[in-house]
C-alpha cells in the first residue's frame, strides 16, 4: 500500500470515529453545538429586553431542553422570560426554575 493511500484510509478511520463520538455527557457534537447555540439565543432576548431585568436569569439547554434558572423581581417578569426562551429557533421545550424574589 502506497503512504498516500494508507494516510487516506487512517483519515477515513479518524473522521468515522469523531463522527460517532459522544461526549461524556451523550450528547453528539452536533448537539452541543446546537444546544449553545439556543442557550445564546435565549440570553440574548433575555438580555435585550427592555420591559423587564432579566440579566440575572441563568440559562443552560440539554438536548433542546432549556432550563432557566435564578430570581426574577415579579411573576410577571418569570412569564416574561419563559416566553422569550420559547421563541428561541430550536427549543423543544421550557422548565422554568425561576424563583420571585421576596420583597
Amino acid at each position: 500500500m502506497s503512504p498516500a493511500v494508507r494516510t487516506l484510509a487512517v483519515l477515513l478511520v479518524i473522521v468515522a470515529g469523531v463522527g460517532s463520538c459522544r461526549s461524556v455527557t451523550g450528547k453528539s457534537a452536533g448537539n452541543s453545538i446546537d444546544d449553545a447555540t439556543i442557550t445564546a439565543s435565549v440570553k440574548t432576548k433575555l438580555v435585550a429586553d427592555k420591559a423587564s431585568n432579566l440579566t440575572r436569569v441563568d440559562v443552560d439547554t440539554n438536548n433542546g431542553t432549556v432550563y432557566l434558572n435564578g430570581t426574577v423581581d415579579s411573576a410577571e417578569h418569570k412569564s416574561r422570560a419563559e416566553q422569550l426562551a420559547w421563541q428561541a429557533k430550536g427549543v423543544k421545550s421550557v422548565v422554568n426554575n425561576l424563583q420571585v424574589q421576596q420583597r
